[in-house]
């Protein structure tokens, strides 16, 4: 069996490829169909583990979610993880290979495609419908050559291209002409329709720029999709606004912008919360007095905490903490928090060690080894928060590179278990007053009774009532997610036209 195709290209970045195919791959879904997401080559900080161990990118788990399928390393075969200066952890069907600078990994072209081919034709036997997603723009002409991810890949299975422009920003006319001017013809031939995405405003008034692009292109405009002030589903790798989350809010949470932030979407439903602000800050003035810091992931730990402590955020922390303020960590964060860092094999710089923040008793030592797993996870009782009876049900995924060992002071959080290989062992630690603590757990504030106790711990350490149980949970409510939106799109476009491009 072979599946039926479509490909989500984009005139740039940022015009919403990865929030379309969720949607198309959620329309396809609901009517019936098997559907597999797919991005040959990825470029993102924010990653995920599947169940068997590998790492993606974190947009196409959230596709395979939309889909209702399970997450596989065939949905991304290739993902590039950006590191210091100009190089990228490659991660080749799911297992993390070295560190290559672009000119390195454009050479091993021959080495990266048939990966990416075995991959596709896999999902191909395995699904009725695989719904493609592009990277930046097809129209970049030096790297025509060069491409992995693209028109290359719609050419290799004569997938139809729908062409995705943002009209928010202004110059959607050009990017849309300019785009389809700068495609050979082979490549143009596979564009079938366009669609207009983030548009506010009066949709009548825009009739005559459809009708523009419809004459001057020759392709049908397949609709046009509105502007949403409050997106529930996340798009790729950008923060789409530096604050979330009620604006008459009891709780202020801020989590601080590392140079290599990395799995920032593990904060996603604490901005769901009721009254309960969450902040991206980047300087040391924007960090105020909020009630919880953060610190979260990373992909180059050490070069992060030396720029923390250049730009005084360090000193500010440890001033906030004394006052008052709870402190996490998340992974590379969790890290961070301990006395030192050390890294004897040059994992990440070529220092022998770091000072860290110095918050928790505990010392890291980087490892070559990186840590990808799913878990389940069972809290040990040392949160003061959390006292629920029901904990075996916590999950979340690992994925670092480093041994965290915890001093005198300190407990740790969580027995944990990794699902692929049965290993079970300890995780994360806190201090005696549960102030500060932190774990190598990603997705773990996803879990909604562990959320939801750590905020009700913040407002009663401030003398507000702590709230009642959820009564939504974080998969219930990314569901509701996935729905209006896919409800959203399939109202804005012409789906008649869509179904035929797809089945011709």
């Amino acid at each position: 069996m072979t599946a039926r195709t479509i490909m989500i290209q984009g005139t740039g970045s940022d015009v919403g490829k990865s929030v379309v195919t969720s949607a198309f791959c959620r329309i396809l879904a609901q009517a019936g169909y098997r559907v597999a997401p797919f991005k040959s080559q990825n470029m993102a900080l924010n990653s995920f583990i599947t169940s068997s161990g590998g790492e993606i990118g974190r947009a196409q788990a959230v596709q395979a979610e939309a889909a209702m399928a399970e997450a596989t390393v065939d949905m991304n075969p290739v993902l590039l993880k950006p590191g210091a200066d100009d190089n990228s952890q490659v991660i080749f069907a799911g297992k993390a290979r070295k560190h290559m600078t672009a000119r390195e990994y454009f050479a091993s072209r021959e080495q990266v495609m048939p990966v990416i081919r075995k991959s596709l034709h896999r999902l191909l036997n395995s699904f009725e419908v695989v719904v493609l997603e592009g990277a930046g723009s097809p129209a970049e002409i030096n790297l025509r050559e060069k491409d992995m991810v693209n028109m290359t890949i719609a050419r290799m299975i004569k997938a139809p291209v729908i062409l995705t422009a943002s009209i928010d920003k202004g110059g959607v006319f050009a990017d849309i002409v300019g785009t389809l001017e700068l495609l050979n013809q082979e490549e143009r031939d596979l564009v079938k329709g366009i669609i207009i995405n983030k548009f506010r405003g009066d949709l009548s008034r825009f009739k005559s720029g459809i009708d523009f692009i419809e004459e001057y292109t020759g392709l049908p405009v397949l609709g046009v999709i509105p502007y949403l002030e409050e997106m529930k589903l996340p798009e790729e790798d950008s923060l789409i606004a530096y604050n979330f989350g009620s604006e008459d809010y009891e709780l202020d949470i801020a989590i601080v912008i590392l140079p290599h932030i990395s799995n920032f979407t593990d904060f996603d439903f604490l901005a769901f919360e009721p009254a309960t602000r969450l902040r991206y800050v980047k300087r040391v003035e924007e960090l105020g007095s909020p009630d919880l810091i953060i610190i979260p992931g990373s992909k180059n730990t050490i070069e992060d905490l030396e720029y923390l402590v250049q730009t005084g955020m360090v000193k500010k922390i440890k001033e906030l903490h004394r006052a008052g303020t709870s402190v996490v960590g998340i992974c590379g964060g969790y890290q961070m928090l301990g006395k030192k860092i050390k890294d004897p094999a040059g994992i990440e710089t070529e220092r022998k060690q770091i000072k860290g923040i110095g918050l928790l008793n505990s010392e890291t030592w980087m490892e070559p080894e990186k840590v990808t797993s799913q878990v389940r996870a069972k809290a040990l009782g040392n949160f003061s928060f959390f006292q629920e009876n029901n904990t075996d049900n916590l999950t979340g995924y690992e994925i670092h590179q480093g041994r965290t060992e915890i001093g005198p002071g300190l407990s740790p959080l969580f027995n944990i278990e990794r699902l692929e290989s049965g290993e079970k062992r300890v995780d994360g630690a806190i201090s005696e007053d549960g102030r500060v603590w932190g774990t190598y757990l990603h997705g773990l504030f996803d879990n909604d009774s562990f959320r939801r106790s750590l905020i009700n711990f913040l407002r009663e350490k401030k003398g507000l009532e702590p709230l009642a149980a959820s009564s939504i949970s974080a998969r219930e409510d990314r569901e509701q997610g996935f729905n209006e939106f896919a409800d959203l799109v399939r109202n804005s476009l012409d789906m008649k036209k869509v179904y035929d491009i797809i089945f011709a």
